[in-house]
């Protein structure tokens, strides 16, 4: 599986959502693993960024629908990168 590293910032909507609603972040984290990737590490942020996630998933074609899926609804917007272990870089 592959690791991915993904921030989050929210929009307005999002920040209304996570307000009134501060379960709804672990609702989104159970849609994420249905749509078959993997929530390793999960933090809040204080700077342009308000989440990091770290995540696992079997391809950039999985990552990429738990982005656009998300991006999608209008409470978010994210960047993602994919991610490697230094040892795997150094081999």
């Amino acid at each position: 599986m592959a690791i991915y590293v993904m921030l989050t910032s929210l929009t307005d909507e999002g920040r209304k959502t996570i307000k009134s609603n501060p379960q709804r972040i672990n609702e989104v984290n159970k849609e994420v693993e249905a749509m078959g990737a993997k929530i390793l590490a999960q933090y809040a942020l204080l700077g342009p960024w308000d989440f990091i996630n770290i995540l696992e998933a079997p391809d950039n074609r999985t990552i990429s629908k738990v982005a656009l899926e998300l991006g999608a609804r209008g409470t978010l917007k994210t960047m993602t990168m994919a991610a490697m272990t230094v040892a795997e870089l150094t081999k």
